[in-house]
């Protein structure tokens, strides 16, 4: 299928265009040029979707080169069409075309517009090659891009120092991660002696005992690259201030690329997990525990955009758990979904922001649901499919699959957890809605204008519900099926109820402490003491930064002053000394007197002539 390639072409060329226009060209053409070209591949991918659907293969395979022979290491720079890298494809150029279409709207009259798209372009290019390579080596060279691209669009407004700290930030982490996920790649090629894919995958139970060392190490190492990127605990701590960058870029981070690339990793090589059973908990257990972390963080976030960072790092941990459990079609579904869900919320964050002089504190917005009704309307719907509202939702079809997955792997705590989870994903949602659309106005918004603005939101709107969950990832080749006991089927309905109250008991919860003048709430933070700590504690998400610069900045900081000094340093330090105590020596017999001079010669030559009269004797 040579039309494969074209998917990565098209964003790429896009990337070049804008890349040596060097911002002379004119906003217009530089939004025609950043949209188009992913527009191109987004309809490139729907024709390719078609034709792999419709020919009855599993797969569609595109060679392009060999790209590097030593001996037996001959990686092939090669593409592979399945169900898998198709609903990523899916998802990467059909929600980052309407990202790019808000995009163009919403950067208007902003520096460096030309370099936002360019930027942008490369980004996707460099995701769809993640998704696409049949090869660990070249997912690795798009796994490298989308890094690099990251810290230039989340320090995309560099004049401010916090914003390249952010996009530092954010690089650093994540090469932690990308340094687990090469030696990943050095193990299997000692091991299985290949880097396919599909080699890997087809040799792994020949070549590793379940449960032995080697594959248990090969698995937590791919797992150290995954949370990494997807921004799992312990390496989470960048994605909240990745909000540094502008709104669009923060949607296409958080919904349809970058994060979702380690969910992909881990689905992706499920055959390693599969043989490594003690992995794949933690796998589940390190989304468990992030998405209950990051929902009690964002209870107490002020920011719109950082609420809807740590909800998508609570449920990117949904992800993982369903991973986990062995949930692959859950995981991935839901991935699909909080696609929509989450890049409606945030391009209507956006709206707002815009629509409010760039505020983004959300005790100082307010009772916006009068003047911007598409985009409370965007809210309502978003809001609703992340909390999972039944039946006219689709995170209610993805989510509730997730934990009806995790009840039959009979796991009871990280089913309380994902219930738990739910509970507060309705808090804080709902929190973030009445705050910011209803009680009264702090400030005058204007409502924005052009198919840019409403088109986006209205297609997004209408994936987020039930719509949505109409498109099921066709995975059943690509990924193992979990087989549902007939006798279960009464209990997802159970569970399914169960969670549809929990929800609703939050939205209420929601309602009493957010809805209103909110005295309670006040009352309670401004007279207790444990609650202003709790409240604080929350805020700081749990405290990590601060850890962290305590245990690695300032150590290493005190460990440098404390090797200023050390002994090999003054030792060596002694050759440039002498050397410039030499030099002072000597300059001082530099006076410009040539008696001094001349004497100087005359004892030089006594003394010469004494050592040879010495000598000879």
């Amino acid at each position: 299928m040579k039309l494969i390639v074209l998917t990565i072409l098209f964003p790429l060329i896009g990337y070049l265009l804008l890349s040596f226009s060097r911002g002379r060209i004119s906003e217009n053409l530089a939004a025609t040029i950043g949209v188009s070209s992913i527009g191109l591949a987004a309809v490139t991918a729907f024709m390719l979707g078609l034709q792999l659907l419709s020919s009855g293969e599993t797969h569609f395979t595109q060679e392009l080169w060999t790209w590097v022979s030593i001996d037996k290491f001959q990686p092939k720079f090669s593409l592979r069409l399945d169900g898998l890298s198709l609903t990523m494809l899916g998802v990467v150029t059909g929600v980052g075309f309407l990202i790019h279409l808000f995009a163009s709207w919403y950067m208007r009259g902003e520096e460096g517009y030309s370099r936002f798209f360019s930027y942008m372009n490369l980004f996707v290019a460099s995701m769809l090659l993640l998704v696409l390579a049949d090869d660990l080596v070249i997912l690795y060279f798009g796994w490298e891009g989308v890094g690099l691209c990251s810290y230039l669009l989340i320090g995309f407004y560099y004049k401010k120092p916090a914003n390249g700290a952010a996009a530092m930030k954010a690089f650093i982490v994540t090469r932690i991660g990308d340094v687990f996920l090469a030696i990943a790649l050095f193990l299997l090629w000692q091991t299985v002696g290949s880097l396919n894919i599909q080699e890997i995958l087809k040799a792994a139970p020949h070549v590793f005992e379940p449960k032995s060392m080697m594959v248990t190490l090969i698995a937590l190492t791919l797992l150290g690259g995954a949370i990494g990127k997807s921004a799992q605990v312990p390496f989470h701590t960048w994605l909240a201030d990745a909000m540094a960058g502008p709104t669009p870029v923060s949607a296409l981070i958080h919904a349809a690329t970058m994060v979702t690339a380690g969910v992909y990793l881990v689905a992706r090589m499920h055959g390693i997990y599969e043989l490594a059973p003690q992995a794949q908990n933690l796998v589940a257990w390190i989304g468990a525990v992030t998405s209950l972390m990051a929902g009690f963080a964002a209870l107490a976030q002020r920011d719109i955009k950082r609420v809807l960072a740590y909800s998508t790092m609570s449920q990117l941990g949904y992800m993982f758990l369903a991973l986990g459990v062995g949930a692959w079609h859950a995981g991935i579904f839901h991935l699909m979904t909080h696609a929509f869900f989450k890049a409606l919320l945030f391009l209507s964050a956006g709206a707002v922001i815009v629509a409010c002089h760039h505020e983004q504190d959300i005790f100082k917005l307010g009772g916006l649901r009068k003047e911007l009704p598409l985009v409370y309307a965007a809210f309502i719907v978003g809001g609703s499919a992340l909390v999972a509202l039944p039946f006219v939702t689709a995170g209610f079809y993805s989510k509730d699959e997730i934990l009806f997955s995790v009840l039959l792997a009979d796991q009871p705590l990280l089913l309380a957890f994902g219930l738990l989870s739910a509970l507060l994903t309705a808090v804080y949602t709902f929190r973030l809605i009445f705050i910011v659309f209803h009680g009264e106005p702090h400030t005058h918004a204007h409502v924005g204008h052009g198919v840019a603005y409403w088109l986006p939101l209205s297609i997004l709107l209408v994936l987020s519900t039930m719509v949505g969950a109409w498109i099921h990832p066709p995975l059943e080749m690509v990924l193992p099926v979990v087989h549902v006991p007939h006798e279960a089927e009464s209990s997802e309905w159970i569970l399914e109820s169960v969670s549809a109250l929990i929800e609703i008991f939050g939205i209420g919860i929601a309602m009493a402490l957010f809805l209103g003048r909110r005295e309670l709430i006040k009352y309670v933070i401004d007279s207790n003491a444990f609650a202003r700590t709790i409240h604080k504690l929350l805020y700081n998400a749990w405290g990590f930064d601060a850890i962290y610069d305590m245990i690695f900045v300032q150590s290493y900081i005190k460990l440098a002053h404390l090797l200023r000094h050390d002994v090999a340093d003054q030792v060596l330090s002694l050759v440039p000394l002498a050397a410039l105590k030499g030099n002072n020596i000597l300059s001082a017999t530099q006076t410009g007197g040539l008696r001094r001079y001349a004497a100087a010669v005359l004892f030089g030559i006594l003394l010469l002539l004494t050592a040879t009269l010495f000598l000879a004797a």
